[in-house]
């Protein structure tokens, strides 16, 4: 299990899988706007809206995912993320995308 201090996320689209690994932060765009989770986040299911996923990894850095809708949930520090399609984002379409 995660350590306070990190997240353990899990993304997959409906069709593959497209990343798991620790995280600091993961910041989604919501049906009803952005949320950023950060480790201690209270329990979340949220309808994932057509954007950018941004993610933190605890090696550092950061890299972004495009995907079309679908959902998350948020519980005990786990982000699970099922999207309709989802992509890895190189680093430069990232920070055009203003995933700080």
């Amino acid at each position: 299990m995660a350590g306070t201090s990190e997240l353990q996320v899990e993304i997959v689209a409906a069709d593959h899988f497209v990343w798991s690994g620790a995280a600091t932060m993961v910041k989604a765009r919501t049906s009803d706007g952005e949320i950023g989770i950060l480790p201690g986040h209270s329990p979340v299911l949220a309808i994932l809206a057509e954007g950018e996923l941004g993610i933190e990894p605890v090696d550092g850095g950061r890299f972004g995912v495009a995907v079309d809708g679908g959902f998350f949930s948020v519980d005990s520090n786990r982000v699970v993320i099922v999207a309709d399609n989802a992509q890895l984002t190189d680093a430069a379409d990232s920070a055009n995308a203003g995933i700080r």
